[in-house]
């Protein structure tokens, strides 16, 4: 049970013994990173309307929350910073500076330690996270274009992929070493690995499917590809402990993967080049950004249907909302 769910059943409870209780709070907005303009796009999910854009560093690609949940930290690439924003109240807290090209970023589940792929420098930088600022301990050279992180619920294992020389690549965490590499399909981007840890997911941007590695072992072993479309490209959990959600940008659509199948059971329309998924807290809705056509998309689950679109910036990339779906 998360922290939300912890506090709502008393509340629950006080509602049915006929308590009052305060008004219930805004939903969070949703944030989404224009890569091309530096620029995060705030938007209203009671309005769909953009209520204020902020200005980041050059080419923020992706975000994570902070331990604390205080704050939401999107890592600019190009300027080799990091923007930290109040996820509630959408305002600018401060910006970390020498975080040298943050492309992707993530968080251990242990909260020790704050790891990022630098996309155009062919490096993985671990760092220590002390509740507050982050220390660099190991640059870890890769292969080429290190793209999207994962990181076992151990906290003992970071997985990478490298976009450009067609890897899968695994770190040990405690020795800041390469464990393994392993030669992948055509492009892979964004990695996904099952709760057990025994499965990671790729996704081949350079083809039209998700490669499935059995890494419960000394090494990797490919145990299938799940077709899904071309340009397979990032995951998002759906947040029923059971599928995962693949958006395929050159197909423009979504697909739907049963874990414990590794079939797709549903797909849904995306156009515009999707990229980026958040899902809302209810399971109803599917967030994803339209790499190519400047919006935000809104997809109704039960329907299959985009029921909205929201103008944002260029090329947009990353998305998210405090008010999201679990992660698993």
């Amino acid at each position: 049970m998360n922290f939300s769910h912890r506090f709502l059943l008393p509340l629950l409870f006080a509602c049915v013994a006929g308590f009052a209780l305060p008004a219930l709070s805004q939903p969070a907005p949703l944030f989404v990173l224009n890569s091309l303009d530096a620029s995060v796009s705030v938007i209203d999910p009671g309005t769909w309307k953009e209520t204020k854009r902020l200005a980041t560093g050059k080419q923020p690609h992706h975000l994570y929350l902070a331990p604390d949940e205080k704050s939401l930290i999107v890592a600019n690439a190009l300027s080799d910073s990091l923007t930290f924003i109040d996820p509630k109240t959408a305002q600018i807290q401060r910006e970390l500076r020498g975080i040298i090209d943050p492309y992707h970023l993530r968080f251990s589940p242990d909260m020790k330690w704050f790891v990022t792929a630098a996309n155009r420098l062919n490096h993985i930088d671990i760092y220590r996270w002390d509740g507050t600022d982050i220390t660099l301990v190991k640059r870890v050279p890769t292969g080429k274009t290190p793209s999207h992180l994962w990181i076992d619920s151990k906290s003992a294992t970071v997985y990478s992929t490298m976009q450009d020389s067609d890897e899968l690549v695994a770190i040990d965490l405690a020795s800041q070493t390469v464990k393994w590499r392993t030669a992948t399909g055509s492009t892979p981007a964004d990695v996904y690995g099952t709760a057990d840890d025994k499965y990671m997911l790729v996704g081949l941007t350079g083809s039209d499917g998700v490669e499935v590695y059995d890494v419960s072992g000394k090494q990797p072993q490919r145990s299938r590809i799940i077709k899904t479309g071309a340009g397979a490209h990032a995951f998002r959990a759906l947040g029923d402990g059971r599928h995962v959600l693949v958006s395929n940008r050159v197909a423009n659509t979504i697909s739907k993967i049963d874990l414990q199948t590794f079939a797709v059971v549903d797909v849904f329309p995306a156009p515009g080049g999707p990229d980026c998924m958040d899902v809302s807290r209810d399971g109803k809705l599917i967030y994803v950004t339209s790499r190519w056509s400047r919006k935000l998309t809104v997809i109704d689950i039960a329907s299959r249907a985009v029921v909205k679109q929201v103008n944002v910036g260029k090329s947009p990339h990353g998305v998210w909302t405090l008010d999201h779906a679990p992660r698993q």
